[in-house]
């Protein structure tokens, strides 16, 4: 009796209890460590900071939550802030010191002569803001990498510059082309061509001369070109060149497309619905569309929407956009609507959407050719509503839609756009996984791609003419004699 009492509960023990006991847990202890890896307070893009394989159904991708990651600009708690440690970046980034009549010079900076760049530390170039913060990822993109070594930054350190250029994974150009076209377009006499014009010039010329480039090719350079028709003269010179690009609607596809370029977002102008508490019965509206009606190329799908809608009671379809109506109209009318049209317009993408997303209103997206930013690691189909063209401008096919969306999938919906609005966001300094990072987080999914070419490009890169020609003549000499000394035997 007293040795079936002290026998152990599963079969094939023989050894003491105490004995036994302690090889349990040494068993379990895997599991105990296997369970805290796998909290459910792991956030959503962490696989993508430790490079691992992105999930791909969003049922089971655990959620990011607003309120414990995103703070004011949806920045992170301050206790979640640490220090940057540079030797763990993802990103390695050398930056041209460019003169400044190519980035900051642009906003009316003038330096002292001693350096390229202004002291950030000190002072920041005001940005002219309006309609040009819709593309002004080079603005934010540039302050973050001159922001990246600074020995009191904290917060997060996806890509830090480099001095070396050996060193880096991609070569940076910081040339804010956007900005170039937005306000320079024009030619002003007695000049015969533009100042974006004669920059993009300087830009082929400075590029083609630097060492970077005579090795690589631009192969490893990262170009910033957002707005549709920036860089309409050089991207063509510059085509083996990384883009950061607002869509392919203008570009031949060797020029620019989805497997060697990246998406960004556009910065939305509504501002970001704070604090949103707002459920499906206290939006009234329910859906949502201001900006130009007649648009040229695949945007006359607008003018047949309008036509459709405008006598649906609960629709708000109409003439207007930002600028003339006002940014707190604008916002309130979207902040106030279950569903915002994203419809093309000159090009697949607009601005409409990311206003949308800040809105936390339920993009409706008809368009057919967009590309969206990191849709690589993001799920739009469970935060935005997709149709095709040809199906929208069925007569009552949008509405009855729309109308047939219960209140738990708008819910759930919402929940998610409240979830994912951060990674949209633009700020400095930057916050983890805003928009900056994720798009720094783009160009690091791209470096594996570089390299391939790169090294590709390499393989017969090794041996010079002169050292092939001669290599040639010496295995000739040699075929001749053998040739002589067969002729002689």
């Amino acid at each position: 009796m007293a040795n079936k009492n002290t026998q152990p509960c599963w079969p094939g023990c023989r050894l003491p209890l105490l004995f036994c006991l302690g090889f349990a847990i040494v068993l379990a202890l895997p599991y105990l460590f296997f369970l805290d890896y796998n909290d459910p307070k792991e956030k959503f893009f962490s696989m993508i900071e430790n490079r691992r394989l992105p999930l791909k159904d969003h049922e089971e991708e655990p959620s990011l939550s607003m309120e414990s990651t995103f703070r004011v600009q949806s920045g992170p708690a301050d206790e979640d802030l640490k220090q940057c440690d540079l030797s763990k970046a993802m990103l390695k980034v050398f930056m041209y010191d460019m003169p400044p009549e190519f980035h900051f010079g642009l906003l009316d900076w003038k330096g002292d002569g001693k350096s390229v760049w202004p002291d950030i530390q000190t002072e920041i170039p005001d940005h002219p803001g309006g309609l040009n913060l819709q593309h002004s990822i080079e603005y934010w993109l540039t302050l973050d990498l001159l922001s990246s070594r600074f020995s009191d930054r904290s917060g997060p350190c996806t890509a830090v510059r480099v001095d070396d250029s050996r060193e880096a994974d991609v070569v940076f150009v910081p040339f804010f082309s956007s900005l170039s076209y937005n306000r320079h377009s024009n030619v002003k006499p007695p000049e015969k061509i533009s100042r974006n014009k004669a920059l993009q010039k300087k830009l082929v010329e400075y590029l083609t001369a630097q060492q970077e480039w005579k090795r690589s090719g631009g192969l490893d350079h990262i170009v910033m070109a957002h707005h549709p028709n920036s860089m309409l003269g050089a991207r063509t010179k510059l085509w083996r060149c990384t883009f950061i690009l607002a869509d392919f609607g203008r570009y031949v596809p060797h020029v620019a497309n989805v497997e060697k370029d990246i998406i960004a977002p556009y910065k939305h102008m509504i501002r970001t619905f704070v604090n949103d508490s707002s459920g499906f019965d206290d939006r009234p509206t329910l859906l949502y569309f201001q900006g130009a009606i007649y648009r040229k190329d695949g945007g006359s799908v607008r003018q047949e929407l309008f036509y459709l809608l405008r006598h649906e009671k609960d629709v708000h379809f109409s003439f207007g956009s930002i600028s003339k109506n006002g940014i707190s109209g604008a916002s309130r009318g979207m902040h106030g609507s279950k569903f915002c049209l994203n419809i093309a317009g000159d090009t697949p993408s607009s601005n409409r959407l990311f206003d949308a997303i800040a809105s936390h209103c339920i993009p409706v997206i008809i368009s057919d050719e967009i590309e969206l930013p990191y849709e690589d690691v993001l799920d739009y189909s469970s935060f935005c509503i997709f149709v095709r063209t040809s199906d929208a401008i069925k007569k009552r096919f949008l509405i009855k839609l729309i109308r047939g969306i219960s209140r738990e999938a708008w819910t759930k919906m919402w929940q998610r756009l409240k979830e994912v609005q951060g990674y949209f966001e633009f700020q400095y300094p930057s916050k983890k996984d805003d928009a900056v990072q994720m798009i720094w987080q783009a160009v690091a999914r791209k470096v594996p791609a570089i390299r391939l070419k790169l090294h590709r490009a390499r393989r017969f890169a090794g041996f010079k003419i002169e050292d092939r020609i001669r290599s040639l003549r010496s295995s000739t000499r040699v075929s001749s004699r053998a040739r002589r000394h067969r002729i002689h035997q």
